[in-house]
């Protein structure tokens, strides 16, 4: 009688292929569970509506698409719908998020002679540690972020002023120049420069 066999059942080595199969596929399915309980999925995050009659302006669109998925160390997340035409959202896990929002109306801080930053080409302008009264533009409608806020006030938000649409890019505390230099790059690739319209003074 074969040894690899034993009375009327399976060959021995059938039975521990069987076995070996098994025990891998369990492996496996810990293994996955694992992973997936380290690394959750991206939060969404939800925008607030404010004001930006060019939000759905063809700029716009073009820039929402050509937006980066990383900014720094920020990686792009999902927004809660309906969200606001012309936003994107980026954020760490379980932190702060970065809000962008495109088509809005100028700053009424952004006047003549108003402080400009230049980076990759793109003029930003920063308003005041007030936030932007009660625009609340960048508001993320999630806890207490929103801009101005006295309980946030190294958030800020910065304006790029010399494209064809106003676009905000609001940063939580910490956030470095990472964002800005990411977006830059991105405004200048898609929309087209024009020379600043500050407000007159007065």
């Amino acid at each position: 009688m074969d040894d690899s066999q034993t009375g009327d059942g399976p060959p021995r080595a059938a039975l521990i292929a069987a076995l070996v199969v098994a025990v891998v596929a369990v492996l496996a399915v810990l293994v996955v569970a694992a992973v997936s309980q380290r690394t959750p999925a991206q939060q969404a995050v939800a925008i607030t509506g404010v004001p930006a009659p060019q939000a759905e302006s063809p700029d716009c669109r073009a820039l929402v698409k050509a937006l980066p998925e990383q900014l720094g160390d920020y990686g792009r997340a999902p927004l809660v719908d309906p969200a606001p035409a012309g936003t994107a959202a980026w954020r760490t896990d379980g932190g702060e998020a970065v809000i962008l929002r495109c088509g809005l109306d100028r700053p009424a801080e952004f006047v003549t002679g108003a402080p400009l930053q230049v980076v990759d080409a793109v003029s930003w302008f920063r308003v005041g540690e007030a936030g932007v009264g009660n625009d609340r533009v960048g508001e993320a409608g999630v806890g207490n972020d929103r801009v101005g806020d006295v309980t946030e006030p190294d958030r800020s938000t910065w304006f790029a002023v010399d494209r064809p649409v106003y676009v905000a890019l609001t940063l939580p505390p910490g956030a470095g120049p990472a964002p800005i230099q990411a977006l830059s790059k991105a405004i200048a690739d898609t929309l087209e420069p024009r020379r600043p319209e500050p407000a007159p003074i007065g």
